[in-house]
């Protein structure tokens, strides 16, 4: 086999990395006549860290304005390693310097950088520099190469501040005043301070940011930034009020800065005292002298600093009340004694009691408050059995059960009327009440007659032949019980029947005919009564005299002269017979 060595001590991987080596195997030997082959090794040399980091540069300059924001970045520094990969991994510190608490440096793993930030704000009027000893060391040290060390080196950096022209600054992030709500318009509040932090020192302009009903409570001096009330305040109502003030600089307005400023509203004793709530006072028929019968208490909408302590008496403009006295149990509550025995509701069920409550502000205010008390029947342990009820009833000399009686009796004869009335709504009354009962069914027409028009309209043969009467009508209002049998009489009998005859009959029928209504029915025929025996004046006699006159022309008249055609044709046709 073929071994392949190093033939120098020290190779460095920095100064050639790559080789490439020819190879060449001979047979029998290497003697003269023998074959050979050859090829070519090429040869990479691994690195190791061997070389420490070094700065270009021993002293470095960054120029930072004033204006930077807290947490960005503002530079970048590096250091040098001819070694790669993880040899060639570092890490940057702040060894010390004025700088250490003002900006930091962190380590970027991708490009090995050192990025340097800002922790704190700065401020050209106040520092205009700083100096920081960065260093930068490996991070993988191989401690067979530590003689060629240290691995790590340190450079100088110089910062500059620079001079930004920035917007007013308060004295205070905040404010804190105080007025009292009684204060009149215009009254001083307080005074906001800004200063132009430059070196120029600009004077400053006050303004509040209206952007709230609240800070339309107040006004700023422009040039000086006392703040004075403009309404009048109720602490009662508003307790707080939140304003912002802005500053500005006059050469430039556009930079401004907001500070807010909170007014307290300092309580007055404007206030007085009343009851904690509507009180429902009741006083038992059978008390005693000296009984508690109520506890009151009172409030305030004051601050409790102006009277938080009250006192509670009669009025002493009236005369001494005989029924009732009041007791301060200086707690801020007060009880309602009763100061005779026994009441009566009957001879008086309401009392007034005027209470008068003063509290211990500065000047004390006080308010007179009324209490109702009310006259109520008790039980034996005092409670409540009833009130106004009761004395009605009372007066009235009736008891519970008279009146519950009473009540009973009333609604039992109410029960009765309704059924009586709705057994008469039900009852059904007869249709015919009596054989006497006739009714009649009286039909008016105001038509006027159509002349001979009518013998078209109408078929007035059933008249003259009873025969086309024969038809039996049926009533429709009512659902015949016994079925009618069909009465049906020979042509014969009726040709030869008198008109008398024929009505006489039918109206027997009707009679005995259960389907026809249960009234008599008026039906008129054209029935003149017996022949006369002095004849008849009508011209339809006529054709019995011997007459030359020819009718067959009312032939030609038309449909309206038909049935007068036909009828003087029988005529003629007869004498002719």
């Amino acid at each position: 086999t073929g071994v392949i060595r190093t033939a120098l001590h020290n190779m460095d991987r920095e100064a050639r990395e790559h080789y490439s080596v020819v190879i060449q195997a001979k047979d029998m030997a290497g003697q003269v006549g023998g074959l050979s082959g050859s090829t070519t090794v090429n040869i990479t040399l691994t690195d190791v860290n061997d070389n420490p980091p070094r700065f270009p540069q021993k002293h470095y300059q960054l120029y930072v304005p004033e204006s930077a924001q807290v947490g960005s970045a503002v530079g970048k520094i590096k250091a040098n390693d001819a070694d790669t990969g993880s040899n060639a991994d570092m890490k940057y510190t702040i060894i010390n310097g004025d700088g250490s608490g003002v900006f930091s440096i962190s380590t970027d793993k991708e490009t090995r950088e050192g990025i340097l930030s800002l922790k704190k704000p700065l401020n050209y009027e106040k520092k205009k520099s700083y100096t920081l000893n960065i260093e930068g060391a490996n991070t993988h040290l191989d401690f067979r190469f530590s003689h060629l060390g240290p691995f790590k080196d340190v450079t100088m950096l110089k910062i500059i501040v620079g001079d930004v022209d920035e917007p007013p600054l308060f004295t205070m992030p905040s404010y804190v005043m105080e007025v009292y709500e009684n204060a009149k318009i215009g009254t001083a509040v307080g005074t906001v301070t800004a200063q132009d932090p430059d070196t120029a020192n600009s004077l400053v302009r006050y303004f509040i940011d209206h952007n709230t009903e609240e800070d339309r409570y107040f006004t700023i001096d422009a040039s000086t930034g006392t703040i004075k009330t403009a309404k009048i305040f109720d602490r009662e109502e508003t307790p707080w009020y939140n304003i912002t003030v802005a500053a500005s600089e006059i050469d430039n307005p556009g930079l401004v800065s907001h500070v807010p400023v909170g007014v307290r509203i300092l309580d007055v004793n404007d206030n007085p005292p009343e009851l904690a709530r509507e009180y429902d006072v009741v006083v038992c028929e059978n008390a005693k002298p000296g009984q508690v019968i109520q506890t009151i208490t009172a409030t305030d909408k004051d601050y409790s600093a102006n009277g938080a302590r009250f006192h509670f008496s009669l009025d002493e403009g009236l005369s001494l009340n005989p029924n009732f006295t009041l007791r301060d149990n200086e707690d801020n509550t007060a009880s309602i004694l009763t100061r005779r025995r026994r009441y009566s509701r009957t001879t008086q069920d309401i009392y007034y009691l005027p209470v008068l409550i003063s509290d211990g502000g500065v000047p004390p205010l006080s308010s007179s408050s009324t209490l109702t008390i009310r006259v109520c029947a008790c039980e034996r342990d005092g409670r409540v059995r009833t009130c106004h009820a009761e004395a009605f009833l009372s007066s009235a000399g009736l008891s519970t059960g008279a009146l519950i009686a009473i009540l009973l009796c009333v609604v039992i004869l109410l029960a009765i009327v309704v059924l009586f009335i709705t057994l008469r709504r039900s009852k059904k009354e007869p249709l015919i009440i009596s054989e006497e009962d006739v009714r009649e069914n009286v039909v008016t027409y105001d038509d006027e007659g159509g002349g001979e028009e009518d013998t078209e309209a109408f078929d007035i043969t059933a008249l003259r032949n009873p025969s086309a009467a024969e038809e039996l009508k049926y009533r429709r209002d009512i659902r015949p019980e016994v079925k009618p049998v069909p009465r049906h009489h020979p042509s014969s009998s009726l040709d030869s029947i008198d008109v008398q005859e024929f009505i006489k009959q039918r109206l027997a029928e009707a009679d005995l005919d259960p389907s026809v209504p249960p009234y008599d029915s008026l039906q008129t025929y054209a029935y003149e009564g017996h022949r006369s025996e002095a004849g008849s004046i009508s011209s339809l006699d006529s054709a019995t005299t011997h007459s030359d006159q020819d009718y067959n022309y009312l032939g030609d008249w038309g449909p309206e002269f038909k049935k007068l055609a036909e009828l003087y044709g029988e005529i003629e046709s007869e004498r002719t017979t």
